[in-house]
């Protein structure tokens, strides 16, 4: 079992729990889009639950009989999540039911609740409405983004949201333009020369309520891509990038 101490310090430590098996990607069809990206890992078998389908496994849920402790830090005013988990594992319900993303832009001010994902199928409006939310504001470009990143933006929202924590997405940024990424590369800003922000395959993002250690955590569980831990001191902290690329960490 995974106590609350780990989910706090220790970003979520769920990199050998077995919901991780499941595939999180893969499960969305869009054959207009096509990125070039590794298959998702195919799913290991696991024990068929009493309360559940066949091939579900036991949902995560609080102990009861535990005591609450106080609010860390790391989430502000919200109530912190359960002390115990007392399942490792996220039920396949979880991968299978519609997906919403909440996300907004500080760079433009937009907001936006879309639902992108119903019945195995990507909705195209809300696909393209969601490309238009990462596209390069300085740039006023707008180009594909790959529907794997909007899965991996999508399981970390969904995933905290079932222990309360229900605030928007911050996208610091999406797509870039190559010549907006040379801009931010001649200000001094970390970004690499052949950055997946040009591709379309990259986010840095943000979520008011976790600080980027918890965050960064919960985003390299899912082992989709690459995860860049970014520290700064102050009130809003850092952000993380989140990618579709190679597997990989780093910290800037």
């Amino acid at each position: 079992m995974a106590t609350r101490r780990n989910f706090l310090q220790q970003g979520l430590g769920l990199a050998g729990a077995s919901f991780l098996s499941v595939p999180l990607i893969g499960c969305a069809s869009r054959s207009t889009v096509q990125h070039n990206t590794a298959a998702a890992p195919k799913p290991a078998p696991h024990p068929v639950t009493s309360g559940g389908a066949a091939g579900a496994v036991a949902q995560a849920r609080p102990a009861a009989s535990m005591p609450r402790a106080t609010v860390p830090s790391g989430f502000g005013e919200l109530e912190p999540p359960p002390d115990i988990f007392d399942a490792q594992a996220l039920d396949l319900e979880f991968w299978l039911k519609p997906r919403t993303i909440d996300v907004v832009r500080p760079a433009s001010g937009e907001r936006a609740k879309l639902l992108y994902w119903k019945d195995g199928e990507i909705i195209d409006s809300a696909y393209q409405d969601l490309c238009h939310l990462l596209r390069d504001v300085n740039g006023k470009e707008t180009a594909p983004i790959d529907p794997k990143l909007f899965e991996t933006l999508w399981g970390t929202q969904a995933f905290v949201a079932r222990y309360g924590i229900e605030t928007p997405l911050e996208i610091l940024s999406g797509y870039r333009t190559p010549a907006s990424n040379q801009k931010l590369r001649e200000a001094g800003v970390p970004a690499a020369r052949q950055s997946l922000h040009i591709e379309g395959r990259a986010a840095d993002i943000r979520l008011a309520s976790l600080n980027s250690e918890v965050l960064g955590g919960l985003v390299k569980s899912f082992r989709q891509g690459g995860v860049g831990f970014y520290y700064r001191a102050g009130p809003r902290g850092g952000w993380i990038h989140a990618d579709t690329g190679l597997k990989r960490t780093w910290k800037g």
